[in-house]
């Protein structure tokens, strides 16, 4: 009955939720649970069954449901998407794959072996089929020797053909608890599930849920009560599926410990991968597998275990192989014998004395409590903490702990390891995208600690593993019906699948990628506009090369290496994520250079404009973090030679030092030597097509801050619908003749000097108006009259020397100007004089703005241009002072029409930026035609906090979570945001046609655009640049 025991524990893939435990109440013929117990801090998954020749799926009873205090766990059955019931049915079609598994054991015979685990009448030994004789029990054998796929993928799946497994993937076939328990079991132990769950190679383990994590964390790291037991068991039921046990020299069983969060935060946590060696266990594992296989992931795992859970610096361990290798004269880590290797290992075990003063734990047990907790120890590391900061991840537990059996790719030539991605996650080519190690596990390629193969070349070293792969990609794809990133491993030409997730990509890659899925009708156009996150059109609008196919720029390429992630950077050489940060501080653009990078260079890594590597692939820690932020990186870069002590890096010939200049195109892997040109960026038809379907969904009008003719062009190119704030201001410092009219117009001590200076202003205003009118031809443009304190608009220096500047261009005596800018001066100026109440207490200043805005409309529209200006009273308070500028302005209006004979459509309206005029809105609109929200300064009022100073504590509130993000850049929607609705809830009631916006920074910022759509704002409006970002998120908002 071997053969039905398996296929029913194979079948036993645990999962979460909030409320219920399933118990599974079937039993095998020798009376045991086909399914081990849950336990409410570990969920179990298993791959899937092998059926071998049977095809009877043993019946399992009704599920019993129990409260816990933590997850719903459940058992299902992969078969055709049919879940467990008090009556299964055959769910599964056997015709047509007989030929399959005869073909298979044809192909087996040819290589001397038989059914991989044996039958239930010729069990395999220990030496036939299965070299290393761990591990086979009554679970498929995780190591054993085959070298085919291993009980063939047709086999396994009992029959489903690749084309059926296809179709069920692309149906999104969700069982009970898998993908979708991400936030208890994380991303890799849900992915996990739900790979097994839709038949694909995935070894057996279980999860630590990040409850328990998050409790561990509450506890002042302490293990909840009952942790380590259900841990235990979950060890357990791991060890009689798989026949071997933890620590048994004769039949070990080594496992991997990783973490997995919720929220994918590549490398920020930690890894234990062989654990459970000793000497002992080695010596074992050496007798049935060979000296080198077992010694090399004896010293793989010290060094592992030291590095991670004992905190001993890694470069203690790496010291010792460096001298190790450059003594036997040997280049690589797979140059060195079994003696070499057991030599190492016990230097390596020697560190820890060395560095701790303490033996290596040799009980296997006690190894993986200690990994369990450094994993769970990583969440609240620097290098994690700072990763969450930088991309805002709130609101999560902790990690979960995944504990899986080992698989190795380093069992010689025909075992390897691989990190692939779908498609091209920088380019979102339809294409896997990926690197391969022969003789390698996991971590080599991650870390980049040996530059890979491109995947292409597990093509030729492992064609059939390579097959099944591709195979499995296409399956992964239709079933999550995105671009994925996976891990994998082959095991003596046996392919496993370690972790799968939804791909960093870029933004180039993102938007290539959901147009062509929506092309092979993968996904709808809904589905698409989510896939695209608003950051990666934030990725697609930075600058590029001016011109790289010019002789200036092809000089100066000094080395390629790999085009990791694409983007241009120029800056300068800094050698420490330290020193890239600091940089960054004090404004300096820095090429971070490294040998290699690791999780602890996160800060660094996103200060700089760019990073170099000289180790690492493609899909090394630089490499994906650097896409996932859209930062530019060349990674592989091996012709460099990086001495960090000294500060100075070696490219070729060249000798470059700390502070010397440096250009990235990450786009093709070169290396420019100086400073190149930068330009704008091109829009592609991908992208085109892509905001095309983003238009079609969204309700929000997007608008841009603009101030000059050319921001104005910008904005329409971006997609804006208008202008939604033009700041008059910035026209006054567009020259100097201007500045020194608007300084003579402030210095004038009465009023007749005051309107001269004002007629001379005049011309300037208009000229700029009718340029911006122009170029929004047919779309509104909102201008808001002048708004800062005049102060600002006085020279910067100390006092005698504004003086004596104000008195050369205004003509006054130095007492005159001594005695203005004291008037002038204020102790508090953004609360002072400035706004509605410079046009109340200087009419005349109001008059001419609001003159030159006529006056440009209708020369505008007398040459065929469609005009709809839009005129904006600053920092109102009261519905009083609105009322003086209307009429003020409706005067001036009425005059303007008169003298030119023309008469046009116009608004005026009101930006609410105080906390009283949002009370007050339903009296405010009574005479204003339109409400725009100016969240900069009605953040700055609510809070009381003052945007010059806020820089002294608010990153103290953010380090401590007083403030979960700056309320300047993402908006308080419980504060501000309260204001909003309330202001436009009663602003509509005094005047259901009211026009409603908002024109801060946060017009640009995705939740809070998410928040104005919600909220039934008309419109937004950001910088030119940000306006496809806005679209994007007024769009998704809705789907």
């Amino acid at each position: 009955m071997e053969v039905s025991l398996r296929s029913a524990t194979s079948l036993c893939l645990a999962a979460t939720s909030a409320v219920i435990n399933a118990e599974v109440n079937a039993l095998g013929s020798d009376g045991k649970p086909l399914c081990s117990p849950i336990h409410p801090f570990v969920s179990s998954f298993s791959p899937r069954s092998h059926l071998g020749h049977s095809h009877a799926l043993p019946p399992i009873r009704s599920l019993t449901h129990t409260s816990t205090r933590f997850l719903l766990h459940a058992c299902w059955r992969e078969f055709a998407g049919i879940e467990t019931s008090d009556q299964v049915q055959d769910a599964v079609s056997f015709e047509g794959c007989v030929h399959a598994e005869a073909e298979h054991e044809r192909r087996q015979e040819e290589r001397g072996g038989g059914p991989i685990g044996g039958s239930a009448e010729s069990p395999a030994s220990e030496t036939e089929g299965n070299p290393l004789g761990i591990g086979l029990g009554s679970g498929p054998a995780l190591l054993a020797g085959q070298s085919s796929r291993g009980a063939d993928t047709r086999d396994e799946e009992a029959g489903v053909p690749l084309r059926q497994r296809q179709e069920r993937g692309q149906q999104g076939h969700e069982g009970p608890g898998k993908r979708s328990m991400h936030l208890d079991l994380g991303g890799k132990g849900a992915n996990l599930a739900e790979m097994a769950s839709i038949g694909l190679s995935v070894p057996p383990g279980f999860t630590v849920s990040t409850e328990a994590c998050g409790q561990y964390q509450a506890a002042g790291r302490a293990l909840p009560p009952g942790l380590w037991e259900e841990t235990l068991e979950g060890l357990r039921w791991v060890e009689e599926y798989m026949g071997a046990t933890l620590g048994d020299p004769a039949r070990p069983l080594l496992l991997s410990v990783r973490s997995g969060a919720a929220v994918s935060m590549p490398g920020m946590m930690d890894t234990v991968l062989n654990l459970g060696l000793n000497d002992e266990v080695a010596a074992g594992l050496a007798a049935k597998s060979g000296d080198r296989f077992a010694y090399d992931s004896y010293r793989r795992f010290l060094d592992m275990f030291g590095n991670v859970v004992m905190d001993i610096p890694h470069a203690l361990f790496e010291e010792k192989l460096e001298a190790m290798k450059s003594a036997k004269g040997v280049h690589n880590d797979t140059d060195l014998t079994a003696s070499d290797l057991r030599e190492l290992v016990g230097q390596y075990k020697n560190v820890y004395v060395e560095a701790k003063g303490e033996q290596f734990p040799s009980d296997p047990k006690k190894q993986l409590q200690l990994a369990v907790l450094a994993v769970f120890n990583s969440w609240d590391s620097p290098r994690a903490n700072k990763y969450r900061s930088i991309n805002q991840i709130t609101g999560l537990r902790g990690t979960a702990v995944n504990v899986q059996c080992m698989v190795f790719g380093n069992m010689g030539n025909t075992s390897g390891t691989g990190v692939l991605f779908t498609r091209n996650p920088s380019t979102g080519q339809k294409k896997l995208y990926g690197e391969f190690l022969v003789n390698a596990q996991g971590e080599d390629v991650v870390a980049g600690i040996r530059t890979p193969e491109d995947l292409d070349a597990m093509r030729d070293h492992m064609p059939e593993a390579y097959v099944e792969l591709v195979e499995n990609c296409e399956i992964l794809e239709g079933h999550y019906k995105d671009m994925m990133d996976i891990e994998f491993t082959v095991q003596e030409n046996r392919l496993w699948m370690l972790q799968c997730r939804a791909g960093k990509r870029t933004g180039k890659g993102a938007v290539k990628i959901a147009v062509g899925m929506v092309n092979e009708a993968l996904v709808n156009r809904n589905t698409a506009i989510k896939m695209v996150e608003p950051a990666h059109l934030d990725q697609l609008l930075h600058p590029q090369f001016a011109n790289p196919g010019a002789a200036s720029y092809k000089s100066k390429v000094i080395t390629t290496g790999l085009p990791a992630s694409p983007g241009a950077a120029v800056g300068q050489i800094v050698f420490t994520a330290e020193d890239a940060e600091a940089w960054h501080a004090q404004g300096k653009s820095a090429i971070l250079v490294r040998t290699e990078t690791s999780p602890e260079d996160v800060g660094g890594m996103h200060a700089a404009a760019g990073i170099l590597t000289a180790r690492g692939g493609m899909t090394s820690h630089a490499a994906v973090v650097a896409r996932g932020w859209g930062k530019c990186c060349v990674s592989g870069c091996s012709s460099i030679r990086v001495n960090e002590t000294e500060k100075v890096v070696t490219i070729e010939d060249k000798v470059l030092y700390e502070g010397d200049w440096l250009s990235l195109n990450g786009s093709t892997g070169e290396v420019i030597f100086g400073k190149q040109p930068l330009s704008p960026p091109a829009l592609s038809p991908d992208l085109e097509t892509f905001m095309s379907w983003v238009d079609e969904v969204r309700q929000l009008k997007v608008m841009a801050n603009a101030d000059t003719p050319g921001d104005a062009l910008a904005a329409r190119k971006n997609g804006a619908e208008g202008i939604g704030l033009c700041r008059t201001e910035h026209m006054f410092f567009a020259s100097d003749e201007r500045i020194k009219t608007v300084r003579q117009m402030i210095m004038a001590p009465t009023v007749e000097l005051r309107q001269k200076a004002l007629d001379r202003l005049l011309p300037y205003q208009r000229s700029d108006f009718e340029g911006i009118f122009r170029a929004m031809d047919g779309l509104p443009v909102t201008i808001r009259l002048l708004d800062p304190p005049l102060h600002e608009f006085l020279p910067e220096g100390h006092v005698e020397d504004i003086v004596r500047e104000l008195c050369s261009e205004t003509g006054a005596t130095e007492d005159d100007v001594l005695a203005r800018m004291e008037k002038l001066s204020e102790v508090n100026p953004m609360l002072g004089f400035r706004g509605c109440r410079l046009g109340i207490s200087y009419p005349e200043l109001t008059e001419m703005q609001a003159r030159a805005i006529f006056e440009a409309a209708i020369a505008m529209t007398n040459q065929g241009i469609q005009v709809f200006p839009e005129i904006m009273v600053p920092l109102v308070g009261t519905s009083q002072e609105l009322g003086h500028q209307v009429a003020l302005i409706r005067q001036i209006a009425n005059k303007v029409f008169t003298s030119m004979g023309k008469t046009i459509g116009y608004k005026v309206g009101t930006m609410i930026e105080i906390p009283r005029a949002a009370l007050v809105a339903d009296e405010i609109a009574e005479q204003a035609e339109f409400f725009s929200f100016g969240t900069n300064d009605l953040t700055q009022m609510t809070f009381g906090y003052s945007r010059d100073d806020v820089g002294k504590f608010l990153p103290i509130y953010l380090a401590q979570g007083i403030l979960q993000h700056d309320p300047f850049e993402v908006l308080d929607q419980r504060g501000v945001g309260e204001l909003v609705k309330i202001a436009t809830e009663r602003g509509r009631k005094a005047r259901p046609n009211l026009k409603v916006g908002i024109c801060g920074e946060h017009g640009g910022e995705p939740s809070s655009v998410a928040f104005f759509a919600k909220a039934g704002l008309d419109y937004v409006s950001c910088s030119p640049f940000r306006v496809p970002i806005a679209r994007l998120a007024a769009a998704q908002v809705l789907v």
